[in-house]
């Protein structure tokens, strides 16, 4: 049995890994390749990328090809780089984009993870033979009496399970995690020690497909009209000026607005239908009960009829809260916070904890769309 779980010698077992160009992923195959497995690197060209060549900040760009392809030379594997740009326009981009029509905010990536990632480049690592997909995730994969369990990356300020919450367990069978026991600053020591040509880049910041960082940009040229302008209101429909279009604007939201009031207004609700975004003082914002649609489900499945304690996570930098759960038998589940939450964004994911375990997460639900779901 080698150090991946895999009764095989290292020698003797391929591994993929998908490398993005960034210091964690080129680590990851760096680590596996000094460890004697076969190691082949493969980078998804995943939009047009000639024009974001230059671009800093960008997690799939040409010139971070160009570093894979650099890395994967340093330490002596064969690299690929795969065209899946229809996949993602098709899983990614075109849901980032009908997410804000819909007045929800939506997080493009963990729709990455879930299609293109861990679906697709999963399924090509297994034609190529491979024994496991290895990322460079801050995450962990922790074997558990019923299988491999997902649980956060030991740095706090690094973890990636809320993106990776969607997740299966026939996935979490082929994946693998070296860095997920790591903070940042050792990653970075390894890929000095490996000579890494990327050892000292910049963290990638922004949505890989948004050049210039206006998401109305990216909106407007797939979606033209979807900026047409509305109103601003308050809670009782009183009209207190004017936007440009919803898309700006998220639940939670204080600034940009251009209001003047007498105390701060958030944004409580968009309104897609009408255009218009409702605002209110902070303490519209809080929240009783979440409804979360889509699970994946990745914890014990003997959770009882009285709900499950456990704690949630609605925002990727938050730290995670009491709550209690209640699944439901049509997929969705009723989250009740111990402390009414604030700024509960529709298109947002809420992810479930048991410790550092994830238990799984699904989707936060418009008001608007909820059926009536009591917790009996």
């Amino acid at each position: 049995m080698n150090n991946l779980g895999i009764d095989k010698l290292p020698s003797e077992t391929r591994v993929v890994v998908a490398m993005s160009g960034g210091v964690d992923s080129s680590t990851a195959a760096a680590l596996m390749a000094e460890q004697g497995y076969e190691v082949i690197g493969v980078t998804l060209q995943l939009y047009d990328h000639g024009s974001a060549v230059a671009k800093k900040g960008a997690c799939c760009a040409g010139q971070d090809i160009h570093d894979a392809r650099r890395v994967a030379d340093k330490i002596g594997i064969p690299h690929y780089v795969l065209d899946y740009e229809d996949r993602f326009r098709e899983s990614v981009i075109d849901d980032f984009v009908d997410t804000y029509l819909r007045g929800e905010t939506p997080i493009p990536c963990v729709r990455c993870n879930q299609t293109v990632k861990f679906r697709d480049l999963l399924k090509t690592a297994q034609d190529l033979g491979a024994d496991a997909l290895v990322t460079g995730h801050y995450v962990q994969r922790v074997m558990g009496q019923d299988g491999p369990e997902l649980h956060r990356g030991d740095d706090d300020g690094k973890d990636q399970s809320y993106f990776l919450f969607a997740t299966t367990r026939e996935q979490m069978e082929f994946l693998r995690f070296p860095l997920g026991d790591m903070d940042k600053a050792e990653t970075r020591e390894h890929a000095l020690r490996f000579g890494l040509p990327v050892a000292d880049k910049a963290e990638s910041q922004d949505i890989c497909f948004v050049p210039d960082g206006s998401y109305a940009r990216v909106v407007e040229r797939m979606r033209p009209g979807a900026c047409d302008p509305g109103e601003f209101v308050d809670l009782d429909g009183n009209v207190l000026g004017h936007h440009d279009g919803i898309i700006g604007f998220t639940v939670g939201q204080r600034r940009g607005m251009g209001i003047s009031a007498a105390e701060p207004l958030y944004v409580v609700k968009i309104e897609p239908e009408t255009r218009r975004v409702v605002v209110g003082p902070a303490s519209a914002l809080l929240t009783e009960q979440i409804i979360v649609d889509g699970i994946n489900w990745l914890g014990p499945e003997d959770t009882g009829g009285d709900g499950l304690d456990v704690q949630i996570k609605i925002r990727s930098a938050s730290p995670p809260s009491a709550a209690r759960i209640f699944r439901k038998e049509d997929g969705r589940a009723v989250v009740i916070p111990d402390v009414p939450a604030s700024g509960v964004a529709p298109g947002q994911a809420c992810v479930f904890y048991d410790g550092a375990r994830v238990l799984g997460g699904g989707w936060i639900v418009r008001k608007e769309t909820q059926p009536t779901i009591n917790t009996s």
